[in-house]
């Protein structure tokens, strides 16, 4: 097979794997480099050391994985429930928000099984060649590769749009040493608008295609292994696990694509409509228990808490209706019983929260 050949059954192998989209990249970043050292400096990535190490290996495919000659990207759509239903989510402050990605099985393992059985069927029609599959597992730049490929344009928030399926996918990648032709790259298309900036409930976005991680939801409930910092918590809101409005507000996803993978198709413990009060009565226990698989398990369970506990406190401030105040006395027992000494992750937060809801009905709560 030439080389427009091999990418077409490539592309045809993936699509019947159940991936969305296959791209090919080359392997030159000079400009991911540059702003990855930019966002560096600048501290904006936070507690997350991670991104700093590895020197260029992450910006240069073959320092990471000698021998690679170009990159197979792909793409699957995760968006369950519809961008109007996750919407609903956030206007209802007695649910906990889960952002979409994790509601399903841990996405690490699907993708990457997914990789390794295209890996496979490739080889299995062309002999053996040499690859390597990540998916947000490595240091790899995800969105620089599959912008280059031609999945999509990097947005104002800094994820990859799609014309055709918004952003609600997962990326993968086969660094390879086949030397296929990259594809070429599609026109971004955010224009003029700044949605997903203004949507940005702690404004990390500080501008086109800058996001400062400290503020950034996702990273406060996720990356961040300590509190919440006071002055951010009440920016929160019922987000537990994630945060998906820069997304939510986006129009291009409009045209959005539901995921037809079964792990992702299928909400695990309800968290498309769990109940705070609900969430916050787990047992250590029982969140490993119902967090096996999922990507939600790696935050741990004190983590899990101390996020439940700070929505608790913006209960009442979201919106202060006699619906919201439903189970309000438990909820006030509930965080009572979290305090302990109030010094750890868990009971500083509850702490905390005990008093955001005295100071917006100091009659409902005694001291």
């Amino acid at each position: 097979m030439d080389d427009a050949q091999l990418k077409a059954r490539i592309r045809s192998l993936g699509l019947r794997l159940g991936f969305d989209a296959i791209g090919f990249a080359g392997i030159e970043l000079g400009s991911a480099e540059t702003g990855l050292a930019a966002w560096l400096a600048a501290g904006h990535h936070g507690e997350m050391d991670y991104m700093a190490r590895h020197g260029s290996a992450r910006t240069r495919p073959a320092e990471l994985v000698p021998g690679t000659l170009s990159v197979i990207t792909a793409r699957i759509n995760y968006l369950a429930g519809g961008v109007d239903a996750a919407l609903g989510e956030l206007a209802q402050p007695r649910q906990a928000y889960v952002s979409v990605y994790a509601r399903g099985r841990d996405y690490h393992k699907v993708l990457r099984a997914r990789l390794k059985a295209l890996a496979l069927a490739v080889g299995a029609e062309i002999g053996s060649f040499g690859y390597r599959v990540f998916t947000d597992s490595a240091p790899v730049m995800e969105v620089a590769l599959a912008e280059q490929s031609g999945l999509g344009w990097r947005g104002k928030h800094t994820l990859l749009i799609s014309r055709e399926a918004g952003s609600f996918f997962f990326l993968g990648e086969i660094y390879t040493d086949l030397p296929l032709v990259p594809d070429a790259p599609v026109a971004e298309h955010c224009g003029s608008c700044f949605a997903c900036s203004s949507a940005c409930p702690t404004g990390a976005i500080t501008g086109p295609y800058k996001l400062d991680a400290r503020r950034c939801i996702s990273y406060l409930t996720i990356e961040l292994k300590g509190a919440i910092p006071v002055e951010l918590r009440p920016l929160i809101g019922n987000r537990i696990y994630g945060c998906d409005d820069c997304q939510l507000i986006c129009p291009w996803n409009k045209f959005a694509q539901a995921a037809a993978v079964p792990d992702f198709v299928e909400v695990r413990n309800a968290l498309d409509r769990a109940n705070l009060l609900q969430l916050f009565a787990w047992s250590e226990d029982e969140f490993n228990e119902r967090m096996q698989g999922s990507a939600i398990g790696r935050i741990g369970y004190r983590k899990w808490l101390s996020n439940i506990a700070v929505a608790l406190g913006n209960l009442l401030h979201a919106a202060p209706s006699s619906a919201d105040r439903q189970d309000f006395a438990a909820i006030v027992v509930a965080l009572k019983a979290r305090i302990g000494d109030g010094n750890d992750l868990v009971g500083e937060s509850a702490l905390w929260a005990l008093g955001r809801l005295r100071a917006a009905d100091a009659s409902e709560i005694d001291a």
